[in-house]
């Protein structure tokens, strides 16, 4: 078995001549020589930053969620607008993530569309592995942004419900005042007080008169409690509506760029299969070309024979 013999040195050598036969100066020449020693960072594409960045800001997205769960759960360590705050934060988070995955979707679409050439057919085979690998990265992105957004739900909807259990009023005894009991009880306290007939037929009249103020406020306070929570209600299913709508797109759009994967993928074997059609036809094409030549070069000298024979 033969020995593997490193040739870096040789190459480095090579190189020094090289350099010196050109006409490098000794600071140029101990550049090229440190160049094999330290190696300069690969810069990474714009799609990469993009990703990266739209990663870190989901990754803060998550943490602000987690610091501030117990703020957003308790309700007696924050107030409704504190978590309203908390609320309006995360939105903009949501926001701001997916403008930038909706960037990255875009850059990707410009990309395959400038790789395709007049029909319709993609060239290079690398460029379609590199454009699907990007499909792969933005689904990963959705799928974790769509994760973060239904624990918030799931937050919400839990903060929504302790608030309509608080709104709903409890039930309360109603004290009911006897009033002949409470004449009774008067006059035997006061038995020395005479009262002529038409104070006797007054007072109960009086007493059902505070009853039934005391009824109809009663009345107009649940009244306005149920509207109250009637109106909280219809706002707690318009928002899970909205949320539920917003989570639907999200997956959608997650589903999508799945599709959207897997047909690039299909490409690329298409494209691959494509070429290997192309260059089997390239070779018959060059070996039939091969035998025409052929055979025109033996008809010609058979003709010359046969002329010279004759």
């Amino acid at each position: 078995m033969a020995k593997i013999r490193d040739r870096n040195e040789d190459f480095k050598d090579a190189v020094r001549h090289a350099a010196v036969s050109a006409g490098y100066d000794e600071s140029k020449l101990a550049a090229i020589m440190a160049s094999f020693i330290i190696h300069k960072p690969k810069q990474s594409s714009p799609f990469t930053r993009a990703a990266l960045k739209t990663l870190e800001s989901i990754g803060a997205l998550e943490q602000f969620m987690l610091k501030h769960r117990k703020d957003y759960m308790d309700m007696h360590r924050t107030t409704e607008q504190e978590r309203d705050s908390i609320e309006q934060e995360v939105a903009e988070f949501v926001k701001a993530c997916k403008e930038q995955i909706d960037i990255l979707k875009n850059s990707i679409s410009n990309e395959d569309t400038n790789a395709k050439g007049w029909l319709g057919i993609r060239a290079d085979s690398s460029n379609a592995d590199t454009i699907a690998h990007k499909h792969g990265v933005v689904l990963i992105l959705s799928e974790k942004l769509h994760a973060v957004t239904s624990e918030f739900d799931k937050l919400r909807a839990i903060r929504f419900q302790d608030a309509i259990n608080k709104r709903i009023p409890r039930r309360k005894q109603k004290r009911v005042v006897n009033p002949s009991s409470t004449v009774a009880s008067g006059i035997l306290d006061q038995p020395e007080l005479k009262e002529t007939d038409e104070t006797q037929l007054e007072r109960p009249r009086l007493q059902q008169q505070l009853l039934d103020d005391e009824t109809r406020a009663l009345q107009v306070e649940l009244t306005n409690l149920l509207d109250a929570v009637q109106q909280t209600e219809t706002k707690m299913v318009e928002m899970s509506a909205l949320n539920h709508l917003m989570s639907t797109h999200v997956l959608q759009q997650a589903q999508q760029i799945e599709h959207l994967y897997d047909q690039a993928v299909e490409a690329t074997k298409n494209v691959e299969l494509g070429n290997k059609e192309l260059s089997q036809a390239i070779q018959r094409n060059s070996s039939s070309r091969t035998f025409l030549v052929l055979f025109l070069f033996v008809l010609t000298f058979s003709i010359l024979f046969l002329d010279w024979y004759s």
